[in-house]
């Protein structure tokens, strides 16, 4: 019996057979396949298997349906490009930029982007699992062509931010290291995927099956982990404040050292006393009493009405479902809290630090969320700052809301009736299904935001 020998070899040890293309030739090439995809005369699919594109321009081409598979992509340029359908499997994918690239339901197995730039890049059904190829070296021995010597897809050091993955395959791929924030990441498959100390810092992870991963070391402050599948989950040592963690079992999950929210009585005076002490210190300008900080603890439960919090520390908190009306949280910082169904009605929110909290289904009539002006500073002015927080299904009917900044929040559903946004800041927002009827946006800036139609 006759035993066939699988050794392990690097892309750049295999280089037989690798043809290098020059941009001409690729350009050819990838206008024949746009008129393929046209079904136009003289149309062909591209077939680039297992050759040396490395530092070609591909930026805003068609490739979808192409075959990649095996072919050396190392530093090249697919801004914009189109790869819906396409065979990549084993690619090279090192270094390239693949920034707003897509990718739906693109063979990925066993290809390695570490590296890559995937910024705003969609990689929806996507799979990205585990796969070997074999070629023939130059004595005849089959080897296996990878340049992660894992056999599995890997991500390692590149960056996804706002990467939208939903229901991409990525089960055994190494992620460590990555920066994937506010990637979307809905019911992806990570079963026993590497992301150690990956940035998840505002991802969606809602359904995501977790089951084996590791995760050690990761930053997952403000990801949305709701019905996420966390079991034998290594989260040794991750971060874990103001991660929303809905209808999540963590009984099976590996907690130890991770950072996560304290209940209210940790605290070292009762909630009474830190607010007492609270108001002594702003009545006495800093001189007596004590700053409330309540950061990183859950008061859920709590009645914050009528209650005047300015300039404290409610950063990562719980704060979800409270009655929070008519509450004054001049410039105080409430960065990644979760404030869903929270009540925040005729409140005084000026110069408030809301950037990265979750106010889904929240109440903010007539809440004030304008600036403050600041005497004896050389900041004159003081802005409500909301950039990348989520805002959607609020009411935030008859709000002020004067040059806030709400660059790539997410307001989609929400209702801005009668708000006053002049001056605001709404780059790369979402507005997708908003009314904004009679709302006042003069000098508004809205370039990039999405669903926003000025009739």
């Amino acid at each position: 019996m006759t035993t066939t020998s699988l050794a392990t070899t690097s892309i750049e040890d295999i280089e037989v057979g690798r043809d290098k293309m020059t941009q001409a030739e690729l350009d050819e090439v990838l206008t024949r396949h746009e008129n393929y995809l046209r079904r136009r005369a003289g149309g062909v699919r591209a077939s680039l298997k297992l050759r040396d594109l490395s530092y070609l321009d591909f930026t805003g081409r068609n490739l979808s349906e192409s075959d990649l598979s095996g072919s050396k992509l190392f530093g090249c340029c697919l801004r914009n490009a189109k790869l819906h359908n396409a065979n990549l499997f084993a690619a090279d994918l090192r270094t390239a930029n693949l920034e707003h690239a897509e990718f739906k339901r693109a063979d990925l197995r066993g290809a390695c982007l570490r590296g890559a730039r995937m910024n705003d890049a969609v990689f929806i059904e996507a799979d990205l699992r585990g796969g070997v190829m074999l070629k023939p070296g130059k004595d005849g021995e089959l080897k296996q062509l990878t340049v992660n010597d894992t056999g599995g897809s890997e991500m390692g050091s590149a960056t996804a931010q706002r990467a939208n993955m939903t229901g991409a395959k990525i089960s055994n791929a190494f992620i460590l290291q990555t920066d994937l924030t506010d990637a979307v990441l809905c019911n992806v498959r990570f079963i026993r995927a590497d992301l150690s100390y990956s940035n998840l810092t505002g991802a969606t992870l809602d359904g995501a099956d977790l089951t084996e991963a590791n995760l050690s070391g990761a930053n997952l402050q403000g990801a949305v982990l709701s019905h996420a599948c966390l079991a034998y989950t290594n989260l040794r040592d991750a971060d874990l404040i103001g991660a929303i963690l809905d209808s999540v079992d963590l009984s099976m999950a590996d907690l130890t050292n991770a950072t996560m929210v304290k209940k209210l009585d940790t605290l070292d005076a009762s909630l009474r006393e830190i607010i007492a002490a609270h108001v002594d210190w702003i009545g006495h300008g800093g001189a007596q009493g004590r700053r409330a900080d309540l950061s990183k603890h859950d008061l859920t439960k709590e009645d914050l009405s009528n209650l005047n919090l300015s300039a404290s520390n409610l950063a990562y908190s719980i704060l979800k479902g409270v009655n929070m009306a008519k509450i004054a949280l001049v410039m105080a910082d409430l960065s990644f809290t979760d404030l869903r169904e929270a009540d925040l009605s005729h409140a005084d929110l000026r110069g408030i630090n809301l950037s990265r909290a979750t106010l889904t289904g929240a109440k903010l009539l007539s809440a004030r969320l304008g600036p403050v002006e600041v005497a004896g500073s050389n900041v004159s002015r003081w802005t409500a700052n909301l950039e990348n927080a989520r805002l959607i299904r609020c009411n935030m009917t008859g709000a002020d809301l004067r040059v806030a900044r709400l660059s790539r929040a997410d307001l989609s559903n929400s209702d801005l009736r009668d708000a006053d946004l002049r001056g605001a800041v709404l780059q790369d927002a979402n507005l997708t299904g908003t009314d904004l009827r009679n709302a006042r946006l003069e000098g508004a800036d809205l370039r990039g935001a999405v669903g926003y139609s000025p009739d």
